[in-house]
């Protein structure tokens, strides 16, 4: 069983801090989810602030509904404070976390999502013990998947991915949790 910490911690890097996500960054957060080029691929910006509060306030209890999971959320802030996007990872019993992450396109291109998805993936190594790391995106997503395979990510095996449930036009992708 994976221990389930409920005291998420801020995770600091060379140029970012990660802040635990919690209803107080909805208002921030949803400037920085309303630029539309996130959305190319998958997804669409959150309807109104209101809405990404009250899903923020969901996300707190850092668990699903069922316990079966642990949800964890961290903000992307720059040095000066200024948020950039979300990592997050669903940590399931097995040992493994699906991991996702979003950044505002203004940042694209500067190892930001880089920098922040790897100090991510060493706290759930270090800390809630991970032992396998896994994210879908879409095929056509090439600048995601670039950064997933400079990750150490590598595309699943066909049965993997149909295990997976995956859509036609996704990539299931995986990396054992060790730190580079």
């Amino acid at each position: 069983m994976l221990p389930m910490h409920d005291d998420m911690r801020l995770i600091a890097t060379a140029r970012l801090h990660l802040h635990p996500q919690d209803a107080g960054h909805a208002d921030e957060m949803f400037a920085v989810l309303s630029d539309p080029a996130i959305y190319e691929f998958e997804n669409a910006p959150p309807e109104s602030i209101e809405w990404l509060r009250a899903r923020f306030a969901r996300l707190e209890s850092r668990r699903s509904a069922d316990g079966m999971e642990h949800w964890l959320n961290w903000v992307i802030a720059l040095r000066d404070g200024a948020l950039i996007g979300f990592v997050q990872a669903t940590i399931h019993r097995d040992g493994h976390a699906a991991i996702a992450y979003v950044l505002a396109s203004r940042h694209w291109g500067q190892g930001v999502a880089s920098e922040a998805t790897l100090a991510m993936i060493g706290e759930l190594i270090y800390r809630y013990r991970v032992r396998e790391l896994t994210a879908v995106l879409k095929r056509a997503n090439h600048r995601s998947q670039k950064m997933l395979l400079g990750l150490g990510f590598v595309e699943a095996d066909v049965l993997r991915a149909t295990l997976a449930a995956i859509d036609a036009d996704e990539i299931f992708m995986t990396r054992a949790a060790t730190v580079e």
